[in-house]
């Protein structure tokens, strides 16, 4: 069966971290580019990271930038999320999804998507 999952979410207080995975099954993820998005409630999904299939390279929204890493482990068929410094604007379901372009500049198809975890910050 052809799945992307993302796990890892949770409740937290601001200031701590998560890491959050994004494993395939039924297919490689070394070919793709991941995307990683979020939707918090009653605002438009938002594509906050990403990490190209070709070099590796990766891409921050500045709201995240400096805060979260983004890597992947193709030996394990998963990319991570490591958020540290978590804020409560950081509160959304968080998504991964695929893209056949190369590289975070050139990936605007998204067209494989998990179902999505939950993130909370809240005091």
């Amino acid at each position: 069966q052809v799945q992307l999952v993302e796990s890892g979410g949770g409740l937290v207080q601001p200031g701590e971290s998560l890491r959050l995975s994004c494993a395939a099954s039924g297919f490689t993820l070394d070919y793709y580019t991941i995307g990683w998005f979020r939707q918090a409630p009653g605002k438009e999904r938002e594509k906050f990271s990403c990490i190209s299939s070709v070099n590796g390279s990766t891409y921050y929204l500045d709201s995240v930038k400096g805060r979260f890493t983004i890597s992947r482990d193709n030996a394990k068929n998963t990319v991570y999320l490591q958020m540290n410094s978590l804020k409560p604007e950081d509160t959304a379901v968080y998504y991964c999804a695929t893209d056949l372009s190369p590289d975070c500049t050139t990936a605007v198809n998204y067209d494989f998507w998990g179902q999505g975890t939950q993130v909370t910050v809240s005091s």
